[in-house]
């Protein structure tokens, strides 16, 4: 949800005391309902902004539905929180973010969207194709473009794979921090670092320090990390945004997502 006092690219770059968290929705994986009171209970447990996206053939109509849902309830707790003299509406204006896999998975009801360069594939499509293909579209619906460095690291997973990305490997702290000065010189005001959903394990800390060393970058991490021991390792190294996705799938009901959440909200 837009918020009346920044862009959403100044509330995401904005510096906070500590690691802030994003819950990722992919909308190939549960109803527009369920995604909704997912986020409910995301915002509940202390998550700072919503990725909608991560599966490379979900239509546009899926997204778009994903989004809406989310931007409905957001509505109607912002305006149960202006009715609260003790609570703060601005509070529950959540960005509601596209994370896409591509030019098919757009929505107008975002906010914004990560417009990303996956910096080390070797396809034309995911350096700048997609990004060619989806620009009108964004231009034409107003959706905020957030300049984004995006860079997979082993395992890399599915995204890796598709991607067709040359991993960066535990021990390229030098090239990592090659790719972080690149991305700051392309004029990129983010870089996520990537494992891989479901990734076996997490972006290797010395990678994030590596990149953390760059100025002017908002680090982003996420692929691999479930638990709060992970989720404190990778804000430790530097992470300013820790993504997790998995675990918001995986938990079996509402209740088990809240405990988890906050789980690793509660470590940052």
């Amino acid at each position: 949800m837009r918020r009346d006092d920044m862009t959403t690219l100044q509330y995401v770059t904005r510096p906070s005391e500590h690691c802030r968290h994003i819950t990722l929705i992919d909308p190939a994986s549960q109803s527009p309902d369920v995604a909704a009171e997912r986020v409910m209970v995301a915002i509940d447990c202390g998550t700072s902004m919503i990725f909608v996206g991560g599966s490379t053939n979900t239509p546009d109509a899926i997204v778009h539905a994903t989004c809406e849902a989310i931007q409905e309830a957001l509505e109607l707790r912002v305006f149960a929180a202006s009715q609260n003299p003790e609570c703060d509406e601005e509070d529950s204006k959540i960005p509601v973010v596209l994370f896409p896999g591509g030019a098919h998975a757009l929505s107008p009801a975002a906010d914004a969207i990560t417009f990303m360069m996956l910096m080390n594939s070797t396809s034309r499509k995911f350096l700048v194709g997609e990004q060619v293909r989806g620009a009108p579209y964004l231009h034409k619906f107003a959706v905020e473009a957030l300049p984004t460095g995006y860079v997979v690291c082993a395992p890399g997973g599915k995204v890796g794979e598709v991607g067709q990305a040359e991993l960066i490997q535990e021990g390229d702290v030098e090239l990592i921090n090659a790719y972080a000065r690149c991305g700051q010189m392309f004029g990129f005001k983010l870089l996520y670092l990537e494992a891989g959903s479901g990734a076996d394990t997490q972006v290797a800390p010395a990678l994030i320090e590596s990149a953390k060393q760059v100025e002017g970058l908002t680090l982003l991490v996420g692929g691999g990390i479930r638990t709060g021991a992970q989720a404190k390792i990778a804000a430790q190294a530097g992470a300013d945004w820790i993504v997790t996705g998995t675990l918001t799938e995986d938990a079996a009901d509402l209740a088990e997502l809240r405990t988890r959440l906050s789980e690793v909200i509660d470590a940052l």
